[in-house]
């Protein structure tokens, strides 16, 4: 197979799962079996990396003959990376096929295992290390640990669960959290962990929404919306942290647990293994409308974190509406439940755009406290508008998140606007 034969095929920008296929010797001409499996976060683009004139210095000499053996390409979409991380395991599993074990020593790959404790524990555990008279289940194989380890991190905020460290010093909030929950709800959490990797997550959001219901008609309406937050949860998985760079997703590994729900009973940290408190600001810049853009900037225990800054280019406003604007950006960050969430947002602007952000909020049932930042007629902080409480202790911090909105809006602004006058 080659790169002019794969441009015919037509595969989609989505993420899934793709079969390289091609005919063993000696085999009928119909005949064909399963090379290779791979997950992609681009089906598109991942598959035509392998026909990419470096493919034997970075994937090795094994994939360059796989891609000279197979005759064609099949694939399987997903809604989202972490279920085709997911099917991926399952169909490595099922198919055995020859290039994923040749690529890789079938003992160093990583198994997601829930063992026999009471209550039971999910855990991560390398092949040559797996021993499955210990285990009630058992998951995978996962060829990529980082990504695998990123995958629980996300299930870990829609399912909590119990894992190796129980017993360290810094777990121990998160852990007698945890143990609050009761015994059938954490067992709920386990089964809906084991759909999961089953490849059902129809079936859980099903179930899910017929508890939802019964609560309901009980009229037990904190229980229901707990549930109708897991159903969202599993409905926007925007699985950020499985497509970045593994080095710097395995670096913010124990910040990024943060979740945030209203009335959830836990704590605003919901995984605190270092305290954090974390600050989001946001700002709108334009030109009398024109080439309208948003921005998030990071203020994290008070030093600006850049690495999480967020730029937005609006898409539902055509004219100078920076309520309007900041409505957009809100909801599009707000489904990026896996970048963590804030202990307090910092809006530029009054009372208007404090109603803005609390109704976002309150649509994605997120409590989080909101100040607002007010300017003079020179665009210089004179008032800030909010909980009087936090603003006292948080003064000086607001105002940095602030002024790093304002000063990174205007440049993506500046970018933009040159961009479209050179166009």
């Amino acid at each position: 197979m080659n790169s002019q034969q794969l441009k015919k095929i037509g595969l989609p920008d989505k993420p899934g799962v793709y079969f390289f296929l091609g005919r063993p010797k000696g085999s009928g001409k119909m005949d064909k079996t399963i090379l290779y499996i791979g997950k992609a976060t681009s089906l598109r683009d991942r598959v035509r990396s392998y026909f990419s004139k470096d493919l034997v210095s970075t994937r090795g000499p094994a994939i360059l003959d796989m891609t000279v053996k197979a005759d064609s390409v099949e694939w399987q979409e997903t809604d989202s990376v972490l279920e085709s991380l997911i099917l991926e395991a399952n169909l490595i599993k099922k198919y055995k096929p020859k290039y994923n074990t040749k690529e890789k020593d079938n003992k160093s790959f990583n198994f997601v295992c829930i063992n026999k404790d009471v209550p039971s524990k999910v855990l991560i555990v390398r092949g040559r290390n797996l021993d499955k008279n210990l285990y009630k289940n058992i998951f995978g194989p996962f060829p990529n640990g980082n990504l695998l380890k990123e995958a629980m991190k996300i299930i870990r905020r829609i399912f909590p669960y119990f894992d190796y460290d129980s017993n360290k010093k810094n777990n121990r909030e998160f852990y007698k959290q945890l143990g609050l929950i009761p015994k059938e709800e954490y067992n709920e959490n386990i089964k809906n962990i084991k759909l999961l990797f089953q490849g059902k997550k129809k079936s859980i959001i099903i179930n899910l929404k017929t508890q939802m219901s019964s609560f309901s008609k009980v009229r037990e309406f904190e229980k229901a919306g707990e549930i109708k937050k897991r159903i969202f949860a599993l409905e926007h998985i925007n699985d950020i942290a499985l497509i970045k760079d593994n080095e710097i997703a395995s670096q913010k590994y124990e910040n990024s647990h943060r979740f945030t729900l209203k009335g959830s009973g836990w704590d605003k940290n919901f995984h605190i293994s270092i305290p954090l408190f974390r600050i989001e600001a946001y700002d709108i810049a334009h030109m009398g409308g024109q080439n309208m853009v948003g921005v998030m900037t990071v203020i994290e225990n008070g030093e600006v974190n850049k690495s999480e800054y967020r730029k937005f280019i609006i898409r539902t406003q055509d004219a100078a509406n920076d309520t309007g604007a900041l409505e957009e950006v809100l909801s599009r960050r707000l489904r990026h439940i896996e970048w963590g969430l804030p202990n307090l947002i910092v809006v530029d602007g009054s009372t208007a755009q404090i109603n803005v952000a609390k109704r976002v909020l309150d649509r994605y049932q997120f409590d989080i406290p909101i100040v607002g930042v007010v300017k003079d007629e020179r665009h210089r902080p004179k008032a800030i508008i909010g909980d009087e409480a936090i603003i006292k202790i948080n003064k000086k911090n607001i105002l940095l998140a602030n002024n790093e909105s304002h000063r990174f809006a205007i440049t993506f602004h500046k970018q933009k606007r040159n961009k479209s006058f050179l166009n």
